[in-house]
C-alpha cells in the first residue's frame, strides 16, 4: 500500500511556472497587435499560446480564429504557387 503524500502549499517552481507563462502571453500579445510585421509561424505560436493560456474566454475564441485565417491564408497561398508553376489543374 502506498503511503499518502503530505499536502504541500505552493513551490517556488509554481511561481516561476506561472511567472513564465504570463511572460510569453505577453510575448504573444505582442506579436498579435502587430501581426504584420510578424512571420505566419511566429504569429500561429501565438495564437497557440493564448489558446491555452489565454486569460479570458474571449482572447481564446480570437487565437483561434484569427489560426483559421492564417491556415486558409496559407492554403491560398500554397494553390497559387502551384498555378504559377504550371502545375494547377488542368
Amino acid at each position: 500500500m502506498n503511503a499518502p503524500t503530505p499536502v504541500r502549499g505552493p513551490h517556488a517552481r509554481d511561481a516561476a511556472r506561472a511567472d513564465w507563462i504570463d511572460e510569453r502571453r505577453r510575448e504573444a500579445r505582442a506579436v498579435l497587435a502587430d501581426v504584420v510585421h510578424h512571420s505566419d509561424h511566429l504569429v500561429r505560436l501565438a495564437c497557440n499560446m493564448l489558446v491555452q493560456h489565454g486569460e479570458t474566454e474571449q482572447e481564446c475564441e480570437d487565437a483561434r480564429i484569427l489560426l483559421v485565417v492564417i491556415d486558409a491564408r496559407q492554403s491560398a497561398r500554397s494553390v497559387q504557387r502551384r498555378d504559377q508553376d504550371g502545375r494547377g489543374a488542368q
